[in-house]
């Protein structure tokens, strides 16, 4: 009866110790924003826009070997150059594969988007066509370099697909290249602290 009464604290003083073993700064989920200045080619007359870019990523880490992200990207000019002006906001999944300080990824983004057409707009069939909304499908890739446990620098290339109402290039491609910086929020270091 002894022995039998003593079983259940036995377990339970094994189940505590292992508890105990396990790390206690563990995040499953890593929050960053990113922010950066965006050179985009248009691919409508040969317009180009410099506008910035603003975003954040929410990471899982407990995948082993990749961590996909859920990202979330607006990207206005502000400087629409001569021909059309673009604005853009998108969400999608990433996938990055960290390596030292290296973090490449790959994501695959969808939103809306808004073409302004400069110069009192696009005459076509008779209309004049002043701004025009349509889905956005981007596809990019880029890589974050540490530079500490906070910060990082960022290289980010997008290639879009839009729609126009313009008869001769109802499709079009931007494509936008992004530098600028990460910043990772870290919710452990409440926990550090205790």
């Amino acid at each position: 009866m002894a022995v039998l009464a003593l079983l259940p604290t036995l377990f339970l003083a094994d189940h505590t110790a292992r508890a105990q073993a396990a790390p206690t700064a563990i995040q499953p989920l890593r929050l960053s924003a990113f922010g950066g200045v965006t050179g985009t080619y248009t691919n409508f007359n040969g317009g180009k826009n410099a506008g910035l870019t603003l975003g954040g990523d929410l990471t899982f880490q407990t995948v082993p070997y990749v961590r996909p992200s859920l990202e979330l990207r607006g990207t206005a000019p502000f400087d629409s150059g001569k021909i059309d002006r673009q604005i853009n906001f998108l969400i999608g999944p990433k996938v990055e594969y960290p390596w030292h300080r290296f973090h490449p990824y790959g994501d695959l983004l969808f939103g809306r988007g808004l073409i302004t057409f400069l110069h009192g707009g696009y005459p076509q069939n008779g209309l004049l066509y002043v701004s025009s909304g349509t889905a956005v499908y981007s596809f990019g890739m880029g890589v974050d370099y540490d530079l500490t446990n906070r910060w990082a620098a960022k290289a980010d290339f997008q290639l879009q697909h839009w729609h126009t109402p313009i008869t001769g290039a109802s499709t079009i491609y931007p494509k936008a290249i992004t530098f600028g910086v990460v910043y990772h929020f870290d919710f452990n270091n409440r926990r550090r602290q205790r």
